[in-house]
């Protein structure tokens, strides 16, 4: 669960990325910079896609999911968590992703020309393949002659901040390192930084990061009843700090218990 408190999200941080990508200028930009192409628009099918093909299969939420003039779709992620569990799960998770987007993307009877051309995108902030490259591009190949590449409109872009960007293209090299270091160095990361604050201003989303903080809170102690009318509590005071402090603090968590004759 991010434990963070709301002013100290930063754009590596998926919930706060999501937000920033709804500023469609930025948005555009973003994706332009990362693949080295111009884009005429963009549109925005949905904002935070949740794809849920059936009722028990497992959904996937996008956070950044738009669509172009010609029609290709594009769904750009925020991955830092490292650890040998992610990085064995990536790979997979982003066949799941591309499979998913397909399924939704494809209405029931028509051809499978149809399926728009996809670009599904994750910027890690650690290395995910551990070769040192700011940037690992897939495509489907012919194992007998690698110069065949079977043209089924899929690519999968990783990014990683902390790959040698020496080669990378000025403004590439410029946007990897400001997620890495928080450091605006050009026109375009200073309307990103200026973005992130304006954000963190913004009461609405405020509310809307505590429900989900508070969605995502899994609660493995005994107690668990008393710890749920707590957080409950402390939600309808708008007392989002003393939730995430509670989380990590379990003396604090047990002064808070008392406060509200929970404990």
């Amino acid at each position: 669960m991010n434990q963070k408190q709301f002013e100290e999200l930063e754009l590596r941080d998926d919930f706060m990325f999501g937000k920033v990508m709804q500023n469609k200028e930025i948005c555009k930009k973003t994706l332009e910079v990362l693949l080295g192409i111009q884009i005429e628009n963009i549109e925005y099918p949905e904002t935070q896609k949740i794809i849920n093909i059936t009722y028990q299969g497992k959904s996937v939420r996008l956070d950044v999911y738009v669509a172009d003039d010609m029609n290709t779709v594009y769904n750009a992620e925020m991955q830092q968590k490292d650890g040998s569990e992610i990085l064995e799960q990536l790979p997979k998770r982003s066949r799941y992703y591309q499979g998913m987007l397909d399924l939704s993307l494809i209405e029931r009877g028509l051809p499978y020309t149809a399926l728009n051309k996809s670009y599904i995108i994750f910027i890690c902030t650690f290395d995910p393949f551990g070769e040192g490259k700011y940037r690992y591009t897939f495509q489907h190949l012919c194992k007998e002659d690698t110069s065949l590449v079977l043209e089924d409109g899929m690519t999968k872009l990783f990014f990683n901040t902390k790959g040698n960007l020496e080669d990378a293209p000025e403004e590439l090299r410029i946007f990897l390192q400001y997620i890495e270091t928080k450091q605006p160095e050009s026109e375009f990361t200073k309307k990103i930084d200026h973005e992130v604050e304006r954000t963190k201003r913004n009461e609405k989303w405020r509310r809307e990061y505590m429900k989900e903080l508070l969605h995502d809170f899994d609660i493995k102690e005994e107690g668990k009843q008393e710890i749920n009318q707590l957080i409950q509590m402390l939600a309808g005071q708008n007392r989002m700090e003393d939730i995430i402090r509670s989380a990590k603090d379990t003396e604090y968590q047990q002064k808070l218990l008392k406060e509200f004759n929970l404990a």
